[in-house]
């Protein structure tokens, strides 16, 4: 009897643990399999919330991108008045924005004053006095968090290219820029220089690099675009590896905001060439408001704004699938401008 009971356990231990070396081998066949996909699923996700800062209803928030709206970074106290356009500083803790004073049907008559604030809601103080059109500041990528904006010039009705410092007061700012002919700055290279569309004397409308020099001339080094013999560039922004570009097109060289294109392309600030261009918003020119593209995640998306169910909203383009998703929350609200993170335009 007992040497049936023990042939009994040696076959139900034998059973037992062949049952679990299968289960243990199984196992570790599946996590084998599984491991690079939660790595690769890990790697995909953003490490935390991405935020942008943005214009709703004429204050500034700052949120995370698809999130319901909650207080925001600024109330003008003034009724009509409207904050606008900001622009966030690499070292993340600070926005540039103008605030509309005067309003107008024709924009390039409103009156503006630039200002900064923290991304926190503190130390909120102008750079300019109101009595200018001051209009689409952004910030220097040259380490030195330097402001830089374009003021409308009335003598001409072009623009100057002005800059200031943080801390700095109304009458502090200097022009970069002659003032003889219009310059527009839009976006900045670590190395210093800056982005602009001008009307050069000698050439006519076109695209450049822009290098400031204390006490001499700035130096004009052409950037070559194929779209920029028929059109304009408007609201560009380099990416934060300086090498691709997005920015809105419009044929001819009469403004208007309605019917622009929005692109993407190859930036390379050596050769000063803008290549591999590709529509990727309104490529058909509608007449629909389709403006402010800007870098997100990096650069594998882009951010901006668009009219196109009768109210601004804000959209992602994910260069990746070419995908298009609305990721502003209210359908009521009117959402512009949007920027990313640490990220100057």
């Amino acid at each position: 009897m007992k040497a049936h009971n023990d042939q009994l356990g040696r076959r139900e231990f034998l059973t037992r643990t062949t049952r679990a070396t299968v289960a243990m081998a199984a196992s570790a066949s599946l996590d084998s399999v599984l491991a690079p996909l939660v790595a690769r699923a890990a790697e995909a996700r953003p490490s935390r919330a991405f935020r942008i800062s943005y214009y709703c209803n004429g204050e500034i928030h700052v949120n995370e991108i698809g999130q319901p709206e909650v207080k925001p970074l600024t109330s003008p106290p003034v009724r009509g008045q409207e904050d606008f356009k900001p622009s966030w500083s690499k070292t993340g803790d600070m926005l540039v924005c103008f605030r509309r004073l005067k309003n107008d049907p024709v924009t390039a008559n409103w009156k503006t004053a630039i200002f900064i604030i923290n991304v926190d809601g503190t130390g909120f103080h102008t750079l300019s006095d109101g009595t200018h059109t001051d209009f689409n500041p952004t910030w220097t990528r040259d380490g030195k968090n330097t402001p830089i904006w374009n003021r409308k010039n009335d003598k001409t009705g072009g623009y100057i290219v002005m800059q200031s410092k943080v801390g700095g007061q109304p009458g502090e700012e200097v022009a970069i820029t002659d003032e003889r002919f219009h310059n527009w700055a839009h976006s900045c290279l670590a190395d210093g220089r800056i982005l602009v569309s001008s009307w050069r004397p000698a050439q006519g409308y076109g695209v450049f690099l822009l290098t400031r020099k204390e006490g001499d001339k700035p130096l004009y080094e052409q950037v070559q675009c194929e779209l920029v013999p028929q059109g304009e560039l408007h609201r560009a922004s380099i990416s934060p590896s300086e090498k691709k570009i997005c920015f809105e097109y419009l044929k001819g060289h009469q403004f208007q905001e309605p019917g622009h294109t929005l692109y993407i392309g190859d930036f390379d600030a050596q050769q000063r060439t803008i290549t591999n261009l590709k529509a990727f918003a309104n490529a058909e020119g509608k007449p629909i408001w389709f403006a402010y593209p800007r870098w997100i995640y990096g650069e594998s998306a882009v951010i901006y704004h668009s009219t196109q169910t009768g109210k601004g909203q804000l959209y992602v383009y994910q260069l990746e699938d070419g995908s298009t998703k609305r990721v502003s929350t209210n359908p009521k609200a009117d959402y512009r401008y949007p920027h990313g993170e640490a990220a100057p335009c």
